[in-house]
């Protein structure tokens, strides 16, 4: 039951990915920045569009962006390995275009650059930012509250505290209970997060209720979507009116993720929508992108975004409660964006959760991580 313009778009004229480029990205760029390598030129078009408008690149830069990107991400593990205990967490580092390993044993280093990763001498490992996490996890957040992560470049957690609301009492208080809990730092945000969701308005929706929500991922036998879209067993109605199928499973707070059975006539595909504003870009996999990297939003209000991955395993605390095992970006979003699909080259990585401010003006948003949700539920990704 998808329009059909949209169909051809994605399955027509969309290039996949190639072989990456084994070149540097200023190399490339410095010769031509107009040039595309051909290792990464069968790239969605759209996708790459998305990156220079929100991201400043040239083509050719977001092309040599996401080949080193992805090669940092292969990276990632066999530096992890390397590491050991020494792991103080990573991340990509945009400006080397490599990823950057942290370790707290100097003599762990030379193991690490030997997998192609850069290194950083930190005090803390991974395992003790976790814990200190995980502690304030378990503290009541005050609204003024906004969320708290692991952030493996400062070597720190970050709490983050809306600005207006730093001297407050109970805001105060929690921070000095997060500091006893471990290595803190507390930054400033201008507002609270909120969920994405919207009244009903026209568009290429999914609804639920009075509520418009976006789909997130195909999966084999239905989608993957926002949980604070809808509970178990709520019925789902597609862009036309019709019956889609229900929710079959829903957690928020605590985690904000659900997916949902299609039938009805409705089918899945493997394609992240760009609602005839740009190609649709096919899904081939699920590997998780590293910290630093950039990624891109679909969603049926804003369409498409981009920015970067900021922060990984961030605690967002909702008006609504707590939600754990975010990833924080800078891209932005706004109402009916919900359960949106966060995809970096042509890998899902999650669907959008919340955030604040807008696409005018700019702001951050959160996502739910893709593999979390069908690990969950059991699910298998619709794949190209």
């Amino acid at each position: 039951m998808r329009r059909t313009t949209v169909l051809r778009t994605g399955l027509s004229t969309l290039m996949l990915l190639g072989a990456w480029a084994a070149t540097g990205a200023g190399q490339a760029a410095a010769a031509d920045p107009d040039r595309t390598p051909a290792a990464t030129a069968e790239m969605s078009t759209g996708l790459v569009e998305a990156m220079q408008r929100d991201l400043g690149l040239t083509a050719a830069e977001a092309h040599e962006r996401l080949a080193a990107e992805k090669a940092a991400g292969a990276v990632e593990a066999e530096a992890r390995k390397a590491a050991g205990a020494a792991f103080g967490g990573s991340w990509f580092d945009a400006e080397s275009g490599s990823l950057t390993v942290a370790v707290t044993q100097p003599a762990k280093a030379a193991a690490v650059r030997a997998t192609g990763a850069a290194t950083r001498i930190v005090q803390h490992t991974e395992r003790r930012l976790d814990a200190t996490k995980a502690a304030i996890d378990a503290l009541p957040a005050p609204a003024g509250v906004s969320s708290w992560h692991v952030d493996p470049r400062g070597n720190r957690v970050v709490v983050s505290v809306v600005a207006s609301e730093r001297s407050d009492n109970d805001v105060r208080r929690f921070l000095d209970r997060a500091r006893a809990a471990g290595p803190v730092t507390v930054a400033e945000v201008a507002q609270a997060p909120q969920t994405f969701a919207a009244g009903t308005v026209g568009g290429d929706p999914y609804y639920t209720g009075n509520v418009r929500c976006s789909i997130g991922f195909s999966v084999h036998g239905g989608f993957v979507t926002a949980g604070h879209c809808g509970p178990q067993g709520q019925a789902v109605r597609g862009w036309d009116g019709s019956h889609i199928g229900h929710f079959q499973g829903s957690s928020f707070p605590g985690d904000d993720y659900a997916w949902v059975s299609v039938g009805s006539g409705w089918w899945t595909v493997p394609v992240v929508l760009g609602w005839g504003a740009v190609p649709d870009q096919l899904v081939r996999g699920s590997n998780e992108a590293p910290v630093g990297a950039s990624i891109c939003r679909s969603g049926s209000t804003t369409r498409w975004h981009c920015g970067n991955i900021l922060a990984k395993n961030e605690t967002v605390n909702y008006s609504q409660g707590a939600v754990h095992q975010m990833t924080k970006t800078s891209v932005c979003a706004e109402g009916g964006d919900s359960g949106g699909s966060f995809i970096s080259g042509d890998q899902a990585q999650g669907v959008t959760s919340g955030g604040w401010g807008n696409c005018s003006t700019g702001g951050q948003t959160w996502y739910q991580p893709v593999n979390e949700i069908l690990n969950r539920y059991g699910l298998r990704l619709h794949t190209a």
